[in-house]
C-alpha cells in the first residue's frame, strides 16, 4: 500500500506559499556548476531530439544513469534540471537531460512538436542510452509535464519498459491534464498562464517562418488558454480528434495501475497548478509499485529547503529513492 503517510519536507522559513515557493524556485535559482556535452539523437521519422549529458566522472560513465524530463515549454538549461543533474552526479549517477522536440534552441524539422503525451520519444532516449551507451541501470525522473510523460510511458506498456529501467521519480505532476488546464486558467495563476501561452504562441510563429503555409495562424492571438490552444494547434498536430481526447489520451493518470517499477510521485498539497485530481490517493493504495507523497508545502517544481540556492527537496528524495535498499 504505497500511500506515503507523512513527508519530510518542510519548506524554508521565507517562502510561506505555494506561490513564493514556485516563483523563487524558477527565477532566483542558479546552478552554474553543471557543464553539459550535447548529443544530437536522430528519431525513426525523421526529426530530433538534443540530449544533455552531464557525466559522474569526466571521460569515465557511470553504471548508473539518471534521465531527466523537464516540463511544459522547459529545455536542460532550467535550474530544476542542473540541480538534478548535479544532484545525480554528486551521487554517483551520470544525467541525461533531454530536449523535447523544438526545446533545444532549435525548431524541430516536421509540423509536429511534443506534447505531454508523447510516450515514443522518451523511450527513443531509454532505447539508446541502452543500446548505444550500454547504461545497465536507467533511473527516471520528470518535473510537471515530463512527469506526467514519465508515469503514463511505466504505465501504457509495462511490457515495453527495458529491464535497465529501475525506478522513476517524479515531481509536480497534472496526473489529471484536463481538469489542471481548466484550474491554471483561475485568476489566481495569470502570471503562469500567460507566460505559457506567450511561449506557445511565439513556437508557432517560428514553425510557421520555418514551414510557411502549413499552419493557420489568423487566430492564433485571440487564444487565452490551454483547452483553446490544444483545440486549435495540440490535438490536430498530433492525431487527436479535439483537447479533450488529448487529455483523456494521454493524461497519467489512468496509467498508473500498469506500472511495474518501483515510482514515486510528490506532489504538493499547496501546488497553485494541480487541482485534488491530480492527487491519486486510491491509485497507490492499490499498487505494489506507485508510491504517492503529499507534502503540505512545495509549490509547483519548488521544494526549497533552504531558500532559493537550495538545497532542494526534490533532489535530495529522488536520490534516496533511488538508492534505497526498500523503496519508500
Amino acid at each position: 500500500m504505497p500511500l506515503l503517510p507523512a513527508s519530510s519536507y518542510r519548506p524554508a522559513a521565507l517562502l510561506a506559499n505555494g506561490h513564493l515557493q514556485t516563483i523563487a524556485a524558477s527565477t532566483l535559482r542558479r546552478v552554474p556548476e553543471v557543464r553539459y556535452q550535447r548529443e544530437r539523437l536522430e528519431l525513426p521519422d525523421g526529426d530530433f531530439v538534443d540530449l544533455d549529458w552531464s557525466l559522474a566522472k569526466a571521460g569515465q560513465p557511470a553504471r548508473r544513469l539518471g534521465v531527466i524530463s523537464h516540463g511544459l515549454e522547459g529545455d536542460s538549461s532550467r535550474p530544476y534540471v542542473r540541480g538534478m543533474a548535479r544532484a545525480l552526479n554528486q551521487a554517483g549517477f551520470d544525467a541525461l537531460a533531454w530536449n523535447y522536440r523544438g526545446c533545444g534552441g532549435e525548431t524541430n524539422r516536421l509540423l509536429r512538436a511534443y506534447h505531454l503525451g508523447d510516450t515514443d520519444d522518451l523511450a527513443e532516449v531509454i532505447k539508446h542510452a541502452t543500446e548505444a551507451k550500454g547504461y545497465p541501470e536507467i533511473y527516471l525522473t520528470g518535473f510537471s509535464a515530463g512527469g506526467n510523460v514519465t508515469l503514463k510511458y511505466l504505465g501504457e506498456n509495462a511490457a515495453r519498459v527495458p529491464a535497465q529501467v529501475r525506478r522513476a521519480a517524479v515531481f509536480s505532476v497534472p496526473t489529471d491534464l484536463k481538469a489542471s488546464s481548466v484550474h491554471i486558467s483561475r485568476w489566481q495563476n495569470q502570471i503562469y498562464l500567460r507566460r505559457f501561452m506567450n511561449s506557445l504562441k511565439e513556437k508557432m510563429r517560428v514553425k510557421d517562418s520555418h514551414l510557411p503555409g502549413q499552419l493557420d495562424l489568423t487566430e492564433l492571438n485571440q487564444l487565452r488558454d490551454f483547452p483553446q490552444f490544444d483545440e486549435r494547434y495540440t490535438a490536430p498536430l498530433h492525431g487527436f480528434a479535439s483537447a479533450d481526447d488529448y487529455y483523456e489520451q494521454s493524461a497519467s493518470g489512468r496509467y498508473l495501475a500498469g506500472i511495474r517499477v518501483p515510482t514515486l510521485l510528490v506532489n504538493a498539497l499547496n501546488d497553485p497548478f494541480l487541482p485534488a485530481s491530480c492527487f491519486p490517493r486510491e491509485a497507490a493504495s492499490a499498487s505494489q509499485f506507485f508510491f504517492l507523497e503529499t507534502p503540505a508545502g512545495g509549490g509547483h517544481v519548488g521544494f526549497n529547503e533552504g531558500g532559493p540556492a537550495g538545497p532542494y527537496y526534490s533532489e535530495r528524495r529522488a536520490i534516496d529513492f533511488f538508492t534505497r535498499a526498500v523503496p519508500g
